[in-house]
């Protein structure tokens, strides 16, 4: 059964046309949370600035939003976040509620990367930019006040298909040590063939129907995905991050994203997996102060916490 919460709020969205990118980035603005209390309770708590960095192809720019907590006098662990929107839709803006709670709560710096989308911008740019995110904070290090040994990246939907592909950037080529990879209702097999893709076809936020035009505007027109695109199809899981997953029930994406956190424990990887009953798509981010988003969201923060000592 749905969340009452989540049920009352679905009945007022509308679910985008990912094919019409044009339309989609309009009602995602429309549908971003504007009550959320998150700016009202972490008041004085966070300090943030936007921040111009070079982009992955060496020319073009891109905008990083940095979160600090303001008190912030020792090393704190960072936290490279991605938004979400199908690769197609959001920015900054879009998941400004949730960094603000994991700097104030969770005591971390976060680098929120504003990666260029597609279909302007098909695969591999997304991820490459949001890879050169990560080294950026890296090598930024002494000036963020955070300590290198305490890492995670993080993604929403798109996002955590994009943070699950950094962490396998940073696997193959002797990047970053990760400590944490959190990846949450995250997008992660083109193939699409589960059962909750096969059932979800009209749901909330987000559908199947939906989901087949998200890949089709990523890939633009490649045959096979790599396993940066799509990390489901990575040969090996070993060597990965720990990872904290969380699911949806009534989320076409459920299936793809508990196999991948059996086939990571089966890679011995430590993996923290959620599976909230009665909740949607995105429901902690557009429903930010529903009872259970706030259980949510505070889970989340517990397991930064943890996973980085915070």
């Amino acid at each position: 059964m749905m969340d009452p919460e989540l049920a009352a709020a679905s009945v007022l969205m509308e679910r985008p046309d990912i094919e019409n990118e044009e339309s989609a980035r309009a009602l995602a603005l429309s549908l971003r949370e504007s009550t959320s209390s998150a700016e009202r309770e972490t008041a004085g708590q966070v300090v943030f600035e936007d921040r111009e960095i070079v982009a992955s192809d060496g020319h073009t720019s891109m905008i990083v939003r940095i979160y600090r907590p303001t008190n912030s006098s020792r090393l704190r662990p960072a936290v490279v976040f991605f938004h979400g929107g199908a690769f197609v839709l959001g920015d900054l803006e879009s998941e400004h509620p949730r960094c603000l709670r994991y700097a104030a709560e969770g005591g971390c710096v976060v680098v929120s990367v504003n990666y260029r989308l597609a279909p302007e911008h098909p695969f591999p740019v997304g991820v490459e930019d949001c890879y050169e995110g990560l080294l950026w904070t890296v090598s930024h290090a002494a000036e963020l006040n955070i300590d290198p040994t305490r890492l995670a990246v993080a993604g929403s939907s798109a996002g955590g298909a994009l943070a699950a592909a950094t962490a396998l950037m940073a696997r193959d080529r002797s990047g970053p040590g990760i400590a944490l990879q959190m990846l949450l209702y995250p997008v992660l097999d083109d193939r699409m063939l589960t059962a909750s893709m096969e059932k979800f076809s009209d749901t909330p936020v987000w559908d199947s129907r939906n989901t087949v035009a998200m890949w089709r505007q990523y890939l633009s027109g490649e045959e096979r995905a790599s396993s940066y695109a799509a990390p489901a199809r990575a040969d090996s899981l070993v060597g990965l991050p720990n990872s904290y997953i969380m699911t949806a029930e009534y989320d076409p994406l459920r299936d793809e994203a508990i196999a991948y956190g059996l086939r990571l424990l089966q890679s011995g990887v430590s993996v923290e997996l959620h599976q909230v009953a009665g909740a949607y798509h995105g429901f902690d981010q557009l429903v930010a102060d529903a009872a259970i988003s706030r259980r949510a969201l505070d889970d989340q923060v517990h397991h930064l916490k943890r996973f980085l000592r915070a």
